[in-house]
């Protein structure tokens, strides 16, 4: 994989499309929203281009998965190691040969959904019901969901890490009637949390079902607030169930699935509040997905012809990029392009152990998602491998990155494409090293979900590998902008992807209604605040609404009404809360999150994401960088480093890892670092470069003035960060009040930090 060959490849404005047509009219006063379980939103329809019935007829998923199995029947679908490899306290086992990975074929994919459905059906799921699923990424996972579309119902993901309370919520709020469990832990944890709710209903639970573990014959829990005994059923027990059950009845529900029905709820990871549910509708996810194999497909020849092409599933799949990219672009795929696309799946403990590189050197992914984290995890192990390479070695990967980085910058928006000379024997050093990665056969890399360093771009850039950005959030079904190999620019999130729209505007402080739209700005590097405005979306691909559980009660079901209406203009506009910009050239840029931004004392609104990423890239040992000082004198930063074990979930241990571990060779952990006067001194020149920079600090309200490194990193078990990884700022200002006031109060630039 690498960016444009030649010159005639690389555009000069981003391909989107300026006429009326190409886009649903949204004519009428709306709402353009429902939040009722069974609600009805009608296909957003343009009358040409990608949104447009032509292009993209409307249809159900089941539809497009019994296409993809009458089509490409015998073409692999699903593969996973079954039974899957303990880890060792040495570390992840060998990945199996691919041959003896289990493997479902598109049709036993299709038959294999409609039995679980049947079996469904016969324990009690009724139409518009939710299929609660709570573990990690695995076909069962995949069956179960395509399997409540065929039973007339919804699929309402979980994720791994959520607490039992949590996922007692969402079990409740969803309506789910079957809840699919991964491991006998999941349930233990998740009855004293339903019994601990006391709602005014029982919960409306039909059946456990495990596909991780093997429940004893005849197994029964009884429902929290009733004296109903449900069967916990093992998958097995289940299917076999499903299999001696008639076709008619999931015949019957199928058929009265429509395409503007819901189809997924994903529960949104706030930061305060219980999560709510964004129902997306069929017809959603097919344009959704449709519009990206299209785009891919002219710009860089994914699903281009009939070969196979493979991801590696991974991330969660409750999330919207997991429902997105795993489940549903494989078989949408399969069924509108020439090819087929496998979906592998990782062990469970593969991020956390590193064990991922393993499965990717099984799948060879030809499309492969990343959050930021990912990558740079990625960068930060081959940036240690380069570290301890040396001699003509190391002289021939500089050589070669250096030549790949100049072709990389050649092949951004408006660049001549032209490859420097020798950059095909420097391409055939760095093929060596994607091959190591597993990922020498990728069409098309990308990454979304939270901010990248550019510094992280360009470094895969240096190794031929085009990162390429999106940008979007649950409530738009995953992306609204997309860049390709054609076209995109390192710090812009890419270009509307066709058929929605996406303007940047200046809303009013109390009415969202009364806004105008700010003028496009000649470059990224335009950050006036004329071109500035929130960032917002409609078309094909946003939510129905946010879902409302008549059984929660009426002032439930008010309160998201509310709230999905705060989110949804009169004018069908779907209101991020992002702060951006849009350029003449048709490329969008965030610049804040309006939640996040700090107010300075002067009334300066300050976005701590670009100052943050300075800090970050300046120095390697760092992890992450918090910025505080919202209606304070001056901003301080909470700083964590590197440290073996830190992937997001867990915070990690005391050791220090990758580029921390190089800052200073006679320092191996964070508490000597917090010690240590060079590494005080390098992060204190990292705070200054930032400081130093007119771009991220355009004057002295931006400036950060004292710092204080923290003894462990952030992470989802301690609550500051959300499932995809974001940062829960208000949860951390709190949790570290005392240590910020100890900065505010003190004389010095470095504040040693004390519990």
């Amino acid at each position: 994989m690498g960016c444009a060959a030649s010159a005639q490849k690389v555009l000069a404005v981003a391909p989107v499309s300026t006429s009326t047509e190409d886009y649903f009219a949204y004519e009428g006063a709306g709402p353009w929203y429902t939040c009722k379980p069974e609600g009805l939103i009608l296909p957003r329809l343009a009358n040409s281009g990608a949104a447009s019935a032509r292009d993209c007829p409307p249809q159900t998923l089941q539809d497009l998965l019994k296409k993809a199995a009458e089509e490409k029947g015998d073409r692999p679908a699903l593969k996973a190691e079954k039974p899957c490899p303990a880890l060792q306290d040495s570390g992840p086992p060998p990945a199996l040969p691919e041959a003896e990975w289990a493997t479902w074929t598109y049709r036993q994919y299709y038959e294999d959904a409609r039995k679980a459905a049947k079996a469904f059906v016969k324990l009690g799921f009724e139409q518009f019901d939710t299929v609660a699923i709570w573990g990690f990424n695995a076909p069962e996972w995949m069956l179960s969901a395509l399997a409540a579309g065929f039973a007339g119902g919804k699929v309402g993901g979980l994720y791994p890490t959520d607490t039992p309370q949590t996922a007692a919520f969402k079990v409740v709020h969803s309506g789910a009637s079957i809840v699919v469990l991964e491991d006998q832990a999941k349930l233990a944890r998740l009855l004293p949390a339903l019994a601990a709710r006391q709602d005014p209903r029982p919960c409306k639970v039909r059946a456990f079902v495990a596909y991780g573990y093997e429940p004893a014959p005849g197994e029964s829990v009884q429902i929290p607030g009733s004296n109903l005994q449900v069967p916990v059923l093992s998958w097995s027990a289940m299917m076999a169930a499903g299999s001696s059950e008639d076709d008619a009845i999931i015949d019957v529900r199928s058929k009265a699935v429509q395409p503007g029905h819901c189809a997924v709820l994903v529960y949104t990871s706030g930061t305060t509040g219980e999560p709510k549910a964004v129902m997306l509708s069929h017809d959603a996810m097919i344009f959704e997905a449709v519009a990206f194999v299209n785009i891919t497909r002219s710009h860089v020849g994914l699903c281009g012809s009939a070969q196979q092409e493979r991801i590696l599933s991974y991330l969660p799949l409750s999330h919207v990029a997991g429902k997105m990219v795993d489940v549903c672009f494989p078989f949408v795929a399969t069924a509108s392009s020439p090819a087929w696309v496998t979906a592998y799946f990782a062990r469970p403990y593969d991020l956390k152990a590193g064990g991922l590189k393993d499965r990717l050197n099984v799948a060879r992914p030809t499309v492969f998602l990343g959050v930021p984290l990912v990558w740079e995890k990625i960068a930060d192990r081959l940036r240690a491998v380069g570290a301890t390479t040396t001699g003509v070695k190391k002289k021939l990967a500089t050589w070669a990155k250096a030549q790949g980085l100049q072709h990389s910058k050649a092949c951004l928006l408006g660049g001549d494409g032209l490859e420097p000379f020798g950059y095909g024997a420097a391409n055939k050093v760095l093929k060596k090293v994607k091959r190591i990665l597993g990922l020498h056969e990728l069409k098309f890399a990308f990454t979304g979900a939270a901010p990248i360093r550019v510094d992280t771009l360009e470094y895969f850039g240096s190794l031929g590998i085009n990162i390429n950005e999106v940008y979007g959030m649950s409530e738009s079904c995953a992306a609204c902008t997309i860049s390709t190999d054609r076209a995109h620019l390192w710090g812009s999130c890419g270009f509307q992807l066709p058929g929605v729209e996406v303007k940047a505007f200046k809303v009013d402080a109390a009415d969202m209604n009364k806004k105008e739209e700010c003028p496009r700005a000649v470059s990224l590097e335009q950050i006036d605040e004329e071109f500035q405005g929130e960032l917002c979306f409609r078309g094909r691909s946003i939510m129905m609404g946010y879902l409302a559980q008549p059984d929660l009660g009426a002032e439930h079901v008010q309160e998201v009404e509310r709230k999905t209406a705060d989110a949804i203009d009169a004018e069908g506009w779907l209101h991020s809360g992002d702060k951006g910009m849009i350029t003449q050239t048709g490329m969008v840029k965030i610049t804040g999150r309006y939640k996040e931004l700090i107010i300075g004392e002067g009334g300066e609104n300050i976005a701590p994401v670009p100052i943050e990423d300075h800090i970050k890239g300046w120095c390697d040992g760092i992890n992450e960088v918090m910025l505080i000082g919202d209606k304070r004198k001056f901003n301080v930063a909470l700083v964590t480093l590197k440290a073996v074990g830190a992937n997001g979930e867990t915070p990690g241990t005391d050791q220090l890892d990758a580029g921390a571990a190089r800052v200073n060779p006679q320092v191996t952990t964070i508490s000597q670092a917090m010690e240590d006067r060079f590494w005080i001194e390098q992060i204190t020149l990292a705070v200054a470069s930032a400081n130093n920079n007119g771009k991220v600090c355009p004057n002295n309200a931006f400036k950060v003035q004292k710092f204080m490194i923290l003894p462990t990193n952030f992470s989802e078990e301690q609550g500051f960060l959300t499932p995809t990884k974001k940062l829960k700022r208000p949860v951390v200002e709190k949790a570290f009040a005392k240590q910020i006031d100890m900065m505010y109060k003190s004389t010095s630039t470095y504040v040693r930090y004390e519990p």
